[in-house]
């Protein structure tokens, strides 16, 4: 007599390939938005990381000369200029004298992940945390500084 062989059968029923699939794109929705976030954080973080270099060099320069720099080619820096911003020009800030005040403001450029064009506004005394000069402020997610 022959004996009856059960054949198993080794894989993964489409009830399991679906259930994988759902938890992946349950992941995949928190996760993308989160990392889109850090990479424009970064590219923010180099707006901040230039203007905090201009800083530096106005001081030195308003040391040297009694008065700010109006052009960031002036001051003793060796700085590329933003990749991901528009430098706009050196201008008086509050006092509207540049021996006792400047400011500078670069503008976000290009695709943002949908944070739209947004500005980072340094003066003598740093970073201006004024909605109306710095719009990074209404981005919390963005901003580098998170004040």
């Amino acid at each position: 007599m022959k004996a009856n062989k059960v054949i198993t059968r080794a894989g993964f029923t489409l009830v399991e390939l679906a259930v994988v699939i759902v938890i992946i794109g349950v992941l995949a929705a928190f996760a993308v938005p989160r990392f889109k976030a850090s990479v424009e954080r970064s590219k923010a973080a180099e707006a901040f990381n230039y203007l905090s270099a201009v800083q530096a060099a106005q001081e030195r320069y308003h040391a040297r000369q009694s008065t700010y720099a109006d052009d960031v080619n002036s001051l003793d820096i060796k700085f590329t200029a933003p990749k991901y911003f528009t430098v706009g020009t050196v201008a008086a800030g509050r006092t509207s004298d540049l021996q006792d005040s400047w400011t500078l403001t670069l503008v976000r450029v290009g695709a943002s992940a949908g944070y739209g064009a947004y500005t980072v506004t340094f003066t003598e005394e740093g970073f201006d945390t004024s909605p109306t000069k710095s719009t990074i402020m209404a981005q919390d997610e963005i901003n580098p500084m998170q004040t």
